[in-house]
C-alpha cells in the first residue's frame, strides 16, 4: 500500500504569563523534597497546551499525518515549589473520551485546589487512527507502520472478533505511547510549574486506568522503542531524553489487560518489587467492561510482591461510579487521601522494602 507520511513537527511555546503558577522560580527537580501547602487555593488552569505528536490519520485516510496531542493543567495560585503532580488519563474504550470531561475538570479543581498540578491529557483513540475496513491483515500491518509494532497488529489478529477490536488494539498501543510522552513533558516543564518530580502519581479512569496500570509498571523504554524514529519521525517531539519515576497510581474501574498483551506479545513479565503503590477504586456490581475480578487480581499481584495495594470496593455500583461515596467521602477525597498519606510515609522513612515504587 503506497502512502506518504506528511509529519508536521510540532513546536510549542509557552508564552501566557504564568504568574500565579510560577512566582519563585522552583527548581522542580525535586532536590529538596515536596514542599506542599495544604489549601484552599484558587485554581488557575491553562488549556489546550501541545506536548507533543504522533501519527494518526485524522485528516485522510490515505496518508499518515502528525497529530497534535494536548493536555491541561491545573495550579494552585500560590507560592509554593516542588509540588506535587498528579496526571489524570481519560477514559473511553480507546474509541474516544476527551480530557475535559465534567468529572476529570471537578477534580482537577479539587487537586489544584489542595495544592496539587494536577494534568489531564488527551491522547490518539480510533477516531484518529483511520478506518480499516475491507484490508487484508497485511494491508492493516502495513498501514498501522509507525503507529503499532508490527508484532502488536499480528497479535491482535488472534484474538479480535470484528475491525473495531483491531483499531481498539492499536489505539492501546498509541494510547500508551502518548501518556509516556506525556509524563516526559511534565518532567521536561517541572520548573515552569514549580512540580517536584520526587512526587509524580498518574490515574485515569476505565481505558484511562488501563493505560495508568502499564505506564506505571512497564520500563521506560516499554510502548516506545519498538518503533523507530525512521518509522515515525513526531516521537522526535516528545521528550526522548527525559525519564520519570512515578511514585503512585489512581485506578478507577479498570483492569491490567494492556500489560497483559504486552507479556503475550514481547514475553516480558513487567510486575517487581519496584512498583508504584496502588489505589483502586472498583464497584463490585455489574460491570462487563471492566470486571470486578481484574481488580481482584491486580490485589493479588501486589500483595505477592508485598507492594503497598489499596483497594476500595464500590458496594453496588457498576462501570463508571464517579459519584460514589465510601465512608462519607467521594473518590477525590479517597484518592487525595491516600496520596497524601504515602507522601509523608515517604518524608517520614517509615518504609520497608516494597512498600512504594521505582
Amino acid at each position: 500500500m503506497n502512502r506518504k507520511k506528511a509529519v508536521v513537527a510540532v513546536i510549542f511555546m509557552l508564552t501566557m504569563s504564568l504568574s500565579g503558577c510560577l512566582r519563585n522560580g522552583g527548581n522542580g527537580d525535586g532536590e529538596g523534597g515536596v514542599t506542599y501547602e495544604p489549601g484552599p487555593y484558587e485554581v488557575l488552569k491553562y488549556e489546550d497546551i501541545v506536548y507533543a505528536s504522533g501519527l494518526g490519520y485524522a485528516q485522510s485516510n490515505t496518508e499518515t499525518s502528525a497529530v497534535p496531542l494536548m493536555l491541561d493543567v491545573y495550579c494552585p495560585d500560590n507560592n509554593s515549589t516542588d509540588r506535587p503532580v498528579l496526571m489524570f488519563i481519560h477514559g473511553g474504550g480507546f474509541t474516544g473520551g476527551v480530557k475535559h470531561k465534567p468529572e476529570i475538570v471537578e477534580m482537577g479543581n479539587y487537586y489544584a485546589s489542595q495544592g496539587w498540578v494536577y494534568v489531564s491529557i488527551d491522547y490518539r483513540t480510533t477516531e484518529e487512527l483511520g478506518d480499516i475496513d475491507g484490508m487484508s491483515e497485511q494491508e492493516i500491518i502495513d498501514y498501522y507502520d509507525g503507529i503499532a509494532p508490527e508484532e502488536w497488529v499480528e497479535h491482535t489478529f488472534t484474538g479480535a472478533e470484528s475491525t473495531k477490536q483491531i483499531q481498539q488494539s492499536i489505539a492501546m498501543y498509541a494510547a500508551q505511547r502518548d501518556a509516556k510522552a506525556a509524563l516526559r513533558w511534565i518532567v521536561a516543564n517541572a520548573d515552569t510549574y514549580n512540580i517536584s518530580t520526587d512526587e509524580i502519581a498518574v490515574g485515569g479512569a476505565s481505558a484511562g486506568s488501563i493505560t495508568t496500570i502499564a505506564l506505571g509498571i512497564s520500563d521506560l523504554g516499554d510502548f516506545r522503542d519498538e518503533i523507530s524514529i525512521e518509522q515515525d519521525p513526531t516521537l522526535a517531539t516528545t521528550n526522548l531524553n527525559e525519564t520519570y519515576d512515578v511514585k503512585s497510581m489512581v485506578y478507577f474501574w479498570g483492569s491490567k489487560v494492556k500489560l497483559d498483551v504486552f507479556e503475550a506479545v514481547y514475553g516480558f513479565d513487567r510486575y517487581d518489587v519496584d512498583d508504584p503503590e496502588l489505589f483502586m477504586a472498583h464497584g463490585d456490581g455489574k460491570d462487563p467492561v471492566t470486571p470486578y475480578e481484574g481488580a481482584l487480581a491486580l490485589q493479588d499481584i501486589y500483595d505477592s510482591l508485598n507492594v503497598h495495594s489499596e483497594l476500595v470496593t464500590l458496594e453496588g455500583h457498576g462501570h463508571g461510579a464517579w459519584n460514589a461515596v465510601v465512608d462519607g467521602k467521594g473518590l477525590f477525597e479517597l484518592t487525595f487521601d491516600f496520596l497524601m498519606e504515602r507522601i509523608s510515609e515517604r518524608n517520614s522513612g517509615n518504609t520497608t522494602d516494597g512498600d512504594f515504587g521505582n
